[in-house]
């Protein structure tokens, strides 16, 4: 079976999709149209912008959204998943991929979570930080007993998750992880803390923008993050999308159980590799490759 995984903020690259843009007249049409919707020309900056300009979530997000989504509609035919997961925003290009979401309602989405997730990040001093090489009951239980906003965000691999959450109370944690044994527990470039319960305004903010916007029924099953399951159910897949905001990121669990319901090919549809190997590190039996346009 083909499991199609769609990457999250941190893939993007300058020169992202100019080759998609100069090579197939769909491409062209779907880029420009979300310069339109967008009300600024992002293509200029993925195409030819600084990394500088390219890193605000504001031009992040998007991008890695259009950059999915267009190779999809490019792919035609040849885009033929048996399950769809994406990681964190990566979800959004899986939705609009699999049929529940338009195209322009699903960027309108991304954008608005763009700026609801900095607006957030502005609130109050936030961040994240990587921990390698400690299980994972380990992180969460030193999560706990830290004091103040620290809890685990991202379970991308085996070995491998991310925490989130106030500043002091990261730099704490990060401390108790090396003396736990942990092999690295580095504080990331990041202005916010995704995925914790700060980002509870910007969580209310989607919820809203999400009230008159239409879910469809999915092509086929979606992983979505917060459950970690397949969900092909309209209105749990829109539950799920804004709790995800707060919630951790449950990839390690979802790939499980896409391998559990058959997967044996994931194919990563976006810009970069990132997804590939976390795929290897969670389950080394399975066949991973990037989309190819024929």
């Amino acid at each position: 079976m083909n499991a199609y995984i769609f990457p999250g903020q941190g893939a993007q690259f300058v020169g992202m999709g100019l080759d998609l843009y100069e090579k197939y007249p769909l491409a062209q049409e779907l880029f420009e149209s979300a310069n339109e919707i967008l009300e600024f020309r992002i293509t200029d900056i993925m195409f030819e912008g600084t990394p500088e300009e390219l890193k605000q979530t504001k031009v992040t997000q998007p991008a890695i959204f259009l950059h999915s989504v267009v190779l999809t509609r490019v792919m035609g035919d040849d885009f033929t998943p048996d399950m769809v997961a994406g990681h964190s925003l990566g979800e959004f290009s899986a939705l609009v991929a699999n049929g529940v979401l338009n195209f322009e309602d699903g960027l309108k989405l991304v954008a608005q979570r763009a700026l609801a997730m900095q607006k957030a990040c502005e609130l109050q001093p936030s961040t994240m930080a990587a921990v390698l090489g400690l299980e994972d009951a380990v992180v969460e239980k030193i999560c706990g007993d830290t004091p103040g906003v620290v809890v685990a965000a991202n379970y991308n691999c085996p070995g491998q998750l991310v925490i989130s959450g106030e500043v002091p109370a990261i730099e704490t944690a990060c401390e108790k992880m090396k003396e736990a044994g942990a092999r690295r527990a580095l504080v990331l470039p990041v202005g916010g803390a995704f995925h914790s319960p700060l980002m509870e305004p910007a969580r209310e903010e989607l919820a809203s923008a999400m009230e008159n916007t239409v879910f469809g029924a999915p092509n086929c099953p979606i992983y979505q993050n917060v459950t970690s399951v397949a969900v092909i159910d309209a209105d749990e897949i829109k539950k799920n999308l804004i709790s995800q905001l707060t919630a951790p990121v449950k990839w390690t669990q979802s790939v499980q159980q896409m391998v559990k319901d058959g997967a044996v090919l994931f194919t990563e549809i976006g810009p970069g590799k990132v997804l590939q190997g976390l795929v290897k590190k969670i389950n080394p039996g399975s066949e991973t490759t990037s989309a190819v346009l024929t």
